[in-house]
């Protein structure tokens, strides 16, 4: 629905306090740098309205907000920290960054280097949700790759390595996990070292509890955050960066935790299909939609079972 003129002036005008309030916040932090150091590099680990918290790697946080004109940080990012004579500091520069996740052209973290979709025996894993998933991955240039939780309530093991084989065939990485029993949680550890990782998935599938063994100390980690932005518990609702005692960064995101497709075209969604995209090209018509068009390679590998009927039936349903 299009916006009325009185709502997009509205919207127009939010923004413009917005970045007026920020310029004014860094004009004030400007004038109070100590022009004596060279600056410190820092990872950004949440970001609440106009201001981050930075930490440098003596372990150090700073409140701090950004240098006009230099872009908006999020957490993850690199960034050039010079403080100030109040102990605070200013974002000077963000270095360039690997990756980005988006959600609706929104950043929402950056330089992250594997996301992990959490599905679970309860509630049972969904084909189709899986491959939405996978598809936005794709689609965003991000390695995925999936962990199955709650192994303990399985009642055929064979049947569940067969369902996730194909995915595994395709190159995904699978774990199998009970968080409840520490059932391959140990192993799993160690695919988190050096990296910075994100998990997705529906609600209900073990994220929180997985999370939690992973970072025992949460709570006090929540509370030094939260100290620290002098806004309480209200930065939990944020993207927030996360150290993991075993090595390796979680960045928790409670806004993408559960986020689905955004409207992508025909094209991503076909190219989020690992393997259908190098078949798309040899199909009769190049406009081919891979549904009933005679000459249709993708359509032949899925009758010679060469694509799992499962992916293509996901295919179809996730189409616009």
């Amino acid at each position: 629905m299009a916006l009325t003129r009185r709502q997009q002036w509205r919207i127009d005008k939010v923004q413009s306090e917005k970045i007026a309030r920020s310029n004014k916040a860094s004009i004030k932090a400007e004038s109070n740098v100590d022009n004596n150091e060279a600056g410190h590099k820092g990872i950004v680990i949440t970001r609440y309205g106009q201001r981050q918290l930075v930490e440098l790697k003596s372990g150090e946080i700073f409140q701090a907000v950004s240098r006009q004109n230099i872009g908006f940080s999020v957490a993850g990012d690199q960034v050039l920290l010079q403080t100030t004579k109040e102990g605070e500091g200013i974002v000077t520069a963000i270095f360039p960054r690997k990756t980005e996740l988006k959600r609706q052209e929104r950043l929402i973290a950056a330089n992250i280097d594997q996301l992990w979709l959490i599905v679970a025996i309860e509630p049972h894993y969904q084909f189709e949700l899986i491959d939405r998933y996978l598809v936005i991955a794709e689609d965003s240039n991000l390695s995925i790759n999936i962990v199955v939780n709650k192994i303990e309530l399985s009642k055929n093991s064979e049947q569940l390595e067969s369902d996730f084989s194909n995915y595994q065939e395709l190159g995904y990485d699978v774990h199998f996990l009970s968080v409840k029993n520490e059932t391959n949680l140990k192993e799993f550890k160690t695919k988190l070292v050096n990296k910075s990782h994100i998990f997705l998935g529906q609600s209900g599938v073990g994220k929180s509890s997985l999370v939690n063994s992973l970072i025992p100390d949460l709570e006090l980690r929540v509370n030094e955050i939260s100290s620290k932005s002098k806004l309480g518990k209200h930065t939990t609702t944020n993207t927030t960066l996360y150290h993991i005692p075993s090595g390796g960064d979680l960045i928790d995101s409670p806004g993408i935790r559960e986020f689905q497709l955004d409207n992508l075209s025909e094209k991503q969604i076909v190219n989020g299909f690992r393997e259908f995209k190098s078949l798309a090209g040899e199909c009769r018509f190049r406009n081919c939609h891979h549904i009933n068009e005679p000459g249709c390679v993708v359509k032949e590998a899925v009758e010679l079972g060469e694509i799992h009927p499962n992916r293509y039936e996901s295919y179809l349903n996730i189409l616009p």
